[in-house]
C-alpha cells in the first residue's frame, strides 16, 4: 500500500512538473535574443541587412552597428497564431523616435484591439533624419520579428503616422510592402500633405498596393493640419489610384485620437481576414 501511495505521489509530481514546463514554454518567448512574456514590452538590438545599411547611409549618415527594435504584445499573445502588426512612424521634429509614438500614441489602444506593436530606431538619433533612415530601421525591426517567430512573415502589417510621421509613412508603407510584407492598412492623422502618392511612384511596390486601406483621422480644431487640408490629402491619394479611403473627424486639435485609432485598426483587421 505504501508503495502504491509513493508511486501515486511521484506520478502527480511528474504531472505538475510537466504542466509547469509546458506553461513556461508558452509564456517565455524570445525576440531578437531577449526573453519576454506575453503582455510585456521588450527591446532588442538587431542587425541591419545590406539593403538597410544602404538606406541608413543616405543623407551622409554613419551606419549604426545595429538597430533598436521594440516589441509590445497583448497578454494573450501566442506566436503560433496570426497577429496583426502595427508599425508606427514618428515625426522627425523634436528628435522623436518611432518607439516614442509606439508608447505615447498607440500602446494602450493597439494592445486593447489585439494588435502587436513594433518599432525600429537607430541606437542614437540620426545626423540626418531622412525617410530612408526610417525605412531602414522599420525594416530591421520587421526582419527581427520574422526571425523570432516562424510564420510571422505572413502576418498583416499596418503602418501609422501622426503629423510629420503621417507624411513619412507615405514612404515607409510602400517600402514595407516592397520588402514582401502584406500591408493591411495605412493610418494617417494630422498630415497636411500627401506623400503617399510620391512614395508609391518612387518605390513601386506594385499595383496591388493601390488596394491598401487608408484611414485619415482629422481633428476639427487642428490648426496645423486643418480638416480641409486633410480632405485635400485624401483627394490627392484617390487621384493616384488608391481605392479604399476613409476619413474620420473628431473633436480635437493636432493630436492622435484613441477612438479614431480603434476604428481604423478594427477596419484594417476586418479587411485583412
Amino acid at each position: 500500500m505504501n508503495n502504491v501511495v509513493l508511486i501515486g505521489r511521484v506520478v502527480v509530481a511528474l504531472n505538475v512538473l510537466t504542466a509547469f514546463a509546458a506553461h513556461a514554454a508558452q509564456t517565455s518567448l524570445d525576440f531578437g535574443g531577449n526573453s519576454f512574456a506575453p503582455g510585456s514590452t521588450v527591446e532588442a538590438n538587431v542587425p541591419l541587412s545590406a539593403q538597410e545599411k544602404s538606406l541608413a547611409a543616405q543623407g551622409g549618415n554613419v551606419v549604426p552597428p545595429y538597430a533598436v527594435a521594440v516589441l509590445a504584445t497583448p497578454a494573450n499573445f501566442d506566436p503560433r497564431k496570426s497577429w496583426p502588426v502595427l508599425v508606427p512612424c514618428s515625426t522627425s521634429d523634436f528628435k522623436r523616435q518611432n518607439r516614442n509614438d509606439l508608447v505615447q500614441f498607440y500602446h494602450r489602444v493597439g494592445l486593447a484591439e489585439g494588435w502587436v506593436l513594433l518599432a525600429g530606431d537607430g541606437p542614437q538619433h540620426a545626423r540626418s533624419d531622412t525617410v530612408a533612415w526610417r525605412e531602414a530601421m522599420a525594416l530591421a525591426a520587421i526582419d527581427a520579428l520574422h526571425r523570432s517567430f516562424s510564420g510571422s512573415d505572413k502576418w498583416p502589417v499596418a503602418c501609422a503616422g501622426f503629423s510629420g510621421g503621417g507624411k513619412g509613412v507615405g514612404y515607409v508603407a510602400p517600402m514595407v510592402a516592397k520588402s514582401g510584407c502584406r500591408v493591411s492598412g495605412i493610418y494617417m492623422t494630422g498630415a497636411n500633405e500627401d506623400h503617399l502618392s510620391d512614395g508609391y511612384t518612387r518605390i513601386r511596390p506594385g499595383a496591388d498596393f493601390l488596394t491598401t486601406p487608408i484611414y485619415i483621422a482629422a481633428g476639427r480644431d487642428d490648426r496645423i493640419a486643418t480638416v480641409e487640408q486633410q480632405y485635400n490629402v485624401a483627394g490627392a491619394i484617390k487621384r493616384t489610384g488608391f481605392q479604399r479611403i476613409r476619413i474620420g473627424t473628431f473633436h480635437g486639435a493636432h493630436e492622435v485620437n484613441d477612438a479614431q485609432t480603434s476604428i481604423a485598426l478594427r477596419w484594417f483587421r476586418e479587411l485583412a481576414k
